[in-house]
């Protein structure tokens, strides 16, 4: 049997002796039966020409196998894999979001109304719930602030005035009552107002002024110190909830119901609404214009703004009963909490902005740590004044 090395002497090349140039070929100093000898696999006989996998390597040397033009070879390496010499300065991490409750309550008997409004956080850190016709305060422990009478109920609505202690409280009767929740004695009823169900109401800053509005389509600003009802009434017909009015400033392009509404901490001017017709609107409250609208898929039962960052949450309906926390003013979605069954028609902000309290048809109160801590900025070390002529030896 011939061997590799009698294969090479045999088709060893032959010498030469003209003069020859290396630039230019000359055809009689080549060898052609040694070169097809080499180039059909001599001197190499463990490669198999016809074998599959020789082809293959073949066809992507000589970029024959075009199938894989504008193809990615193999799957991209993960961001860590890529080894980086000289590494950038990082970014800013963005905030984790807990996408799970906290804490759960039951709420026993809670009205699955989109027209109520029946949960508030007084700046006391006290949590008021009204179930059925019975209001309900919460702080680590549950103590019962009133139960109204049948004729007179249930409650349709309740809020914290600023200071934390009053509390008001609408029923179905058009009547609101205002507690001290501290005591739990009630200061004064307010009748003669509205002639339906009072279904929200807010505070101004001082203690001095109370909104309500009413299914009768009337707005009343209250003054509790006073004898009468109103000191002030505006005509609003939001019982159609297409229509959003500030004095002169007429806003209509929702279609159905407005449910939600909540003014910017940061932009005093900027008024958000949310209803059934699952919109988000923004609006330019000195120019009357929507500039921004999102549909969210789901009808919008709630809107809380973030007290610490440009941050909207809302809460929603069918089909996913979700929280959804929005990036302002993009209005980018940056996260889904999902656990309420039923419809999330109300919410409300702890005193310090980080936790939100969710309740649902689904007969529970649910917390959760969706805001984050504001950053307290650390204090600058003392630096003592260098006491003049310190390099001057004193004189004793």
């Amino acid at each position: 049997m011939e061997t590799a090395s009698s294969s090479r002497q045999f088709w060893k090349k032959r010498n030469s002796r003209e003069n020859l140039d290396r630039f230019i070929s000359n055809r009689s100093a080549m060898d052609f039966d040694y070169a097809r000898y080499m180039l059909t696999g001599g001197g190499k006989e463990n490669r198999v020409a016809s074998s599959p996998a020789y082809r293959k390597l073949l066809e992507e040397a000589l970029s024959l196998n075009r199938s894989r033009i504008l193809a990615f070879r193999n799957k991209p390496p993960m961001k860590n894999d890529i080894p980086t010499f000289h590494q950038a300065k990082s970014s800013k991490p963005r905030r984790h979001i807990p996408l799970t409750w906290e804490r759960t309550l039951d709420a026993p008997d809670l009205l699955d109304d989109y027209y109520l409004n029946l949960l508030d956080w007084g700046s006391k850190n006290v949590l008021s719930i009204a179930l059925g016709s019975t209001v309900y305060l919460w702080d680590g422990s549950t103590s019962e602030l009133v139960t109204i009478d049948e004729e007179m109920g249930p409650v349709t609505s309740v809020k914290f005035a600023p200071d934390g202690r009053q509390i008001a409280v609408g029923l179905n009767n058009s009547q609101v009552q205002i507690w001290d929740s501290t005591a739990n004695n009630l200061l004064r009823t307010l009748r003669g107002g509205h002639v339906s169900r009072v279904g929200a109401m807010d505070w101004k800053w001082n203690n001095q002024i109370l909104t309500t509005g009413g299914m009768d389509g009337k707005i009343f600003n209250n003054d509790p110190t006073a004898s009468g009802w109103p000191v002030e009434e505006e005509i609003i017909s939001f019982i159609s909830g297409t229509v959003l009015r500030q004095w002169l400033h007429r806003h209509e392009e929702h279609t159905t119901a407005v449910k939600a509404l909540a003014w910017c901490p940061y932009q005093a001017n900027v008024l958000t609404s949310g209803g059934s017709d699952r919109c988000i609107k923004l609006w330019n409250t000195h120019t009357s214009a929507c500039f921004n609208s999102v549909d969210t898929g789901s009808q919008v039962c709630a809107l809380l703004w973030n007290k610490n960052k440009p941050e909207l949450l809302s809460s929603h309906g069918f089909t996913q009963n979700q929280l959804t926390l929005w990036k302002y003013p993009s209005m980018v979605k940056m996260a889904e909490l999902t656990s309420h069954t039923s419809r999330v028609l109300y919410m409300a902000q702890s005193p310090d902005g980080c936790t939100v309290a969710s309740a649902a048809g689904d007969e529970t109160l649910r917390f959760w740590n969706v805001f984050e801590m504001p950053q307290v900025a650390k204090p600058k070390p003392k630096t003592t004044a260098p006491e003049p002529f310190a390099h001057v030896s004193r004189i004793r």
